[in-house]
């Protein structure tokens, strides 16, 4: 394991919910823009079934966490958000989804690349982590490694792109840790932010992602961190 040590000058979020980012790498993310990063946020999913009220209205729901999502990422400092609008338990790693994701590579330019990582499924023998993430990182792997690199992919996408690095959250392999000491709070109220999704427990919510955080910090001495799989790509 090492102290992650880059500073882009720009980088793109890409996660399948509302509150996912924030999650997974808003300390990092949140470092970054404070830095001078200009930090670009896709929501691959639009959260309409991110409740467990039965009697929820779908539309109603979606509203309210696309408009946490905005808040959140503006408490981060993000440059854009890019929402695609999929249904919950809908995205599949199709040709659509990938062409949206490169024409956004592409448009933006990161050097580097966050997201979920699609090949870790079992969690402690108590999660299951959701067939979104999974389709959603398959879906940006593809569309980094080679699509976006490749101008014969895509044509009408605009002009080819490489990006040059991968980090990649929940993972079971993770061999880089963010120090995210100087942004916990921002992530914690990015978090917090999607209120919807905290059942009335902030306080708990709240010292569970510090717990993680101290936990993600420990191997590389941060008081607080993320830890992430990291691909550097070759060109």
């Amino acid at each position: 394991m090492r102290a992650l040590n880059i500073q882009p000058q720009c980088a793109m979020a890409i996660y399948a919910h509302p509150d996912d980012a924030d999650v997974a790498a808003g300390g990092l993310l949140a470092q970054w823009a404070q830095d001078g990063c200009a930090v670009h946020l896709v929501v691959v999913c639009d959260g309409d079934k991110g409740s467990h009220v039965l009697s929820a209205d779908a539309g109603a729901v979606r509203e309210v966490r696309g408009a946490e999502v905005e808040f959140a990422a503006d408490l981060l400092g993000a440059a854009t958000v890019t929402k695609l609008e999929r249904p919950d338990g809908e995205v599949e790693n199709d040709v659509e989804l990938r062409a949206e994701l490169v024409g956004l590579i592409r448009q933006y330019r990161p050097e580097v690349v966050v997201g979920p990582d699609p090949t870790a499924t079992f969690f402690a023998g108590v999660y299951v982590n959701h067939r979104d993430h999974r389709e959603t990182g398959w879906a940006l792997l593809d569309a980094v490694a080679p699509a976006a690199a490749m101008p014969l992919y895509f044509p009408d996408r605009g002009e080819p792109h490489q990006v040059t690095s991968l980090l990649l959250s929940g993972t079971h392999e993770p061999d880089v840790v963010a120090d995210i000491t100087a942004t916990i709070d921002t992530k914690v109220k990015a978090v917090l932010a999607h209120s919807s999704q905290l059942a009335g427990d902030a306080d708990a919510i709240r010292e569970l992602v510090y717990g993680r955080a101290e936990q993600a910090g420990r191997p590389v001495g941060a008081q607080f961190g993320e830890a992430f799989r990291s691909v550097e790509l070759a060109f």
